[in-house]
């Protein structure tokens, strides 16, 4: 378990889990996180989604308009990482095809 894995954390969690609407959902996030955070993870998640489909950086970089940085970052959470990305792109791929 990581060193900032903290009981408050599993609470954060816990908490997400219980968000049942997309409604609920962006209400907790716009009160949580700033407006540039939300953007960031959404952003970040569509970088994976790009990566998973075989596009190249210079691809995705000029569709999002990120980094070759934070598109690298997320190729290393994809290829090494803990399987997040992984989970939440075979689920969504999965409510597409649905």
């Amino acid at each position: 378990m990581n060193r900032w894995h903290t009981p408050d954390i599993d609470i954060l969690y816990e908490a997400i889990l219980g968000l049942q609407t997309k409604e609920e959902c962006a209400r907790f996030f716009e009160d949580a996180c700033t407006i540039k955070e939300i953007l960031d993870i959404a952003q970040r998640l569509k970088v994976a989604r790009l990566l998973k489909s075989g596009a190249s950086y210079t691809a995705i970089s000029k569709e999002t308009g990120v980094s070759a940085a934070t598109i690298s970052r997320v190729s290393k959470c994809l290829e090494y990482g803990s399987g997040g990305y992984q989970v939440v792109l075979e689920r969504l791929e999965k409510e597409e095809k649905a």
